[in-house]
């Protein structure tokens, strides 16, 4: 068993921790959100709102040709709007105090190749930002019997860069100068209506493969893009935005990369697209705007869904981009049915997989705010920190399979009084009864541990 030395100085407050532990959609079941309070004791602190209710939106949810079903309707008449299934969703996330991240467009089409219905640009750009403007005015302002929901996150549409080929385009059956014209559009008008009350972004970029591939391949250079689509459909985008003077408070990506992620060097992969996000916004004056990761998975298998090593995998990758210019993730997704990407709970017993505690356990962090010095010697052993005055907060996740002993140095931190959660073979994110002994513990393969500690000077 080879031996892992961790220092975490809780006088040392580096930063803030930061929302990784957002979802996709919510387990809704029907009309029913009786699952929603799962969301509330994880503390869940976002659920991006694409995908919901599966196959187009099953012509009910969120999306919006299920709000406003009648495109050549007056869109300023509230009789136009058919707001009732989805009021149920935003009342249920509000409720259990998750914050509805609102995309604004349409779910995905699998079956385009069939027939496409919905995935077509919208005929009248100036007429859908109206459309969207009234969704919001909805939802924060009342209008149509509506709510006063300080809802932040206005997502343009979802993966318009899908659409290199015909085969492909499951999400947008248009030109990439046609989306570039509706995210300009829309984004000028919101912002004309609600200012700064609000922030408006997009467009949940497919992803920068083909960067993190080739980046070190001779000769490459950044500003040499075009032999990748979607990479050169992100660039013509910002140019696009610069030259209209579009508002972009936050650009949103996905990434289903390294399938079989376990190790540091496996997940720096990923980190990679974020800082590769970071520099492209700035290099486009986006200096100020967020970044977020709103869909992710590790695509556990099927079999592994409810395993430790799914739970141990997503703990070490939230840790990790915790650290990165990574402003919000939303882990794809927390729905309900039988999928990889649907990992969080289990739609037979509507109890959660082991997953699910990893998000919970990452939240213990979050509750803390104050991310505080922690590392490790070991590039596989994920370590992360937090306190709030008198209380602080240790997580640690080993995501390979091979046992490690711990040993601890901790500044500003007694050994005194503690609880020792685990999340691994033996336990389901559950308080142990251990103390730390001289500052040593064991890490079992997959495993997760969590130390509270008490009455800290």
């Amino acid at each position: 068993m080879k031996t892992v030395n961790v220092k975490v100085d809780a006088e040392k407050v580096i930063g803030r921790i930061k929302p990784m532990h957002g979802i996709g959609q919510p387990p809704i079941t029907g009309l029913s959100n009786s699952m929603f309070h799962y969301l509330k004791e994880a503390g869940i602190p976002y659920s991006r709102l694409h995908d919901v209710g599966g196959w187009m939106g099953s012509g009910l949810y969120v999306d919006i040709p299920n709000l406003f079903p009648d495109f050549d309707a007056d869109e300023d008449d509230p009789a136009s709007y058919d707001f009732a299934y989805t009021d149920k969703i935003i009342e249920g996330l509000v409720n259990v105090g998750c914050e509805p991240y609102f995309r604004l467009g349409v779910t995905i089409e699998n079956a385009h190749m069939v027939k496409a219905h919905r995935i077509f640009p919208p005929k009248d750009f100036g007429k859908w930002a109206k459309v969207c403007e009234h969704v919001i005015r909805h939802y924060r302002e009342g209008w149509a019997n509506g709510y006063s929901f300080d809802i932040t996150y206005w997502e343009i549409w979802n993966e318009p860069d899908d659409c290199y080929t015909n085969e492909m385009a499951a999400m947008w059956k248009g030109t990439p100068e046609q989306y570039y014209e509706l995210y300009s559009v829309t984004a000028k008008h919101l912002k004309s209506c609600f200012g700064d009350s609000i922030k408006i972004g997009g467009y949940g970029h497919c992803g920068v493969y083909e960067y993190a591939k080739d980046k070190d391949l001779e000769g490459f250079s950044e500003d040499t893009y075009i032999y990748d689509f979607t990479i050169s459909f992100m660039h013509d985008f910002f140019k696009y935005q610069q030259k209209t003077g579009a508002p972009i408070d936050f650009f949103s990506w996905h990434v289903y990369d390294n399938c079989h992620a376990s190790t540091r060097e496996d997940f720096k992969v990923i980190a990679e697209h974020a800082d590769y996000c970071r520099r492209i916004l700035d290099k486009y004056g986006y200096t100020n705007a967020e970044h977020h990761l709103n869909e992710w998975n590790l695509h556990t298998k099927v079999k592994e869904r409810d395993s430790i090593i799914a739970s141990s995998k997503t703990l070490a990758f939230m840790l990790m981009m915790q650290n990165t210019s990574t402003d919000i993730m939303c882990f794809y997704d927390g729905g309900l049915g039988y999928s990889p990407y649907r990992a969080l709970i289990n739609p037979d017993n509507a109890t959660p997989y082991r997953a699910y505690y990893a998000l919970m356990s990452f939240n213990s962090l979050y509750t803390l705010k104050n991310q505080v010095y922690a590392t490790s010697d070991d590039n596989d052993l994920f370590v992360g920190a937090a306190r709030s005055g008198r209380r602080a907060l240790i997580v640690m996740s080993n995501p390979t399979d091979e046992d490690v002993a711990i040993e601890l140095t901790l500044v500003g931190i007694p050994q005194g009084f503690c609880e020792i959660h685990r999340l691994d073979y033996t336990y389901r994110y559950a308080k142990t009864g251990e103390t730390l002994d001289g500052g040593r513990l064991v890490i079992p393969a997959y495993g997760c541990v969590e130390i509270s500690v008490f009455d800290i000077d």
